[in-house]
């Protein structure tokens, strides 16, 4: 886990089936709601929906870019900042180009809010991601299909009653894994009361 960064660059290598295999099977071993496992996971070989994937993740990148005022950074720029900007634009350049993309769905369950819904999907999400890691594949989750939702979803045949929660890439790493950067734990673990900090 602490090295199960996002990792948004591959080689252009594929991933054999028995692989992927692990990690969608790691998938459904995730707790939800009910045990009702409303889930299904579309594994995206179709050139077509590819073309669909990349076209919207490079529309995403321009209005980020646009939105946060991401300038490209110099070649030779070795700070985090710049690592994490040119890794960004690459995976949404590449889009579904990426060796492995999977849609993860989720049917909502009748009176559950979005945040409940979501408790039964994303652990199938993070299950994936970290069967990933331990067969040393990289992954990241993207929100690209917010910006090609209808046309994803009349090209896979997806119900109305069923939503698509996130798109995965998944691959062999250009580069190497590293531990993750996070807060310290004294900033977001409390005992008992909100500003009491986990000593």
């Amino acid at each position: 886990m602490r090295t199960a960064s996002a990792v948004r660059r591959y080689r252009d290598e594929p991933v054999p089936d028995e692989v992927l295999e692990r990690c969608l099977l790691a998938a459904t071993w995730a707790p939800s709601g009910g045990n009702q496992q409303p889930w299904r996971l579309v594994v995206v070989r179709s050139a077509d929906i590819r073309e669909v994937i990349t076209a919207a993740a490079q529309k995403t990148w321009r209005v980020m870019a646009d939105f946060y005022d991401f300038q490209p950074p110099d070649d030779d720029a070795a700070d985090a900042k710049s690592r994490v900007l040119r890794a960004m634009s690459e995976h949404m350049h590449v889009g579904g180009g990426a060796p492995v993309c999977v849609l993860f769905c989720v049917q909502p369950q009748r009176g559950a809010t979005d945040l409940q819904n979501g408790g039964s999907i994303f652990p199938a999400v993070q299950n994936f991601l970290l069967a990933a890691r331990a067969q040393g594949l990289g992954a990241a989750i993207t929100l690209w299909h917010d910006a090609c939702d209808d046309e994803l979803r009349r090209l896979v045949g997806i119900p109305d009653d069923w939503r698509i929660a996130t798109l995965v890439t998944a691959g062999w790493p250009k580069g190497s894994h590293h531990p993750v950067r996070r807060r310290q734990l004294s900033e977001v673990a409390v005992v008992d009361r909100w500003d009491e900090p986990w000593a």
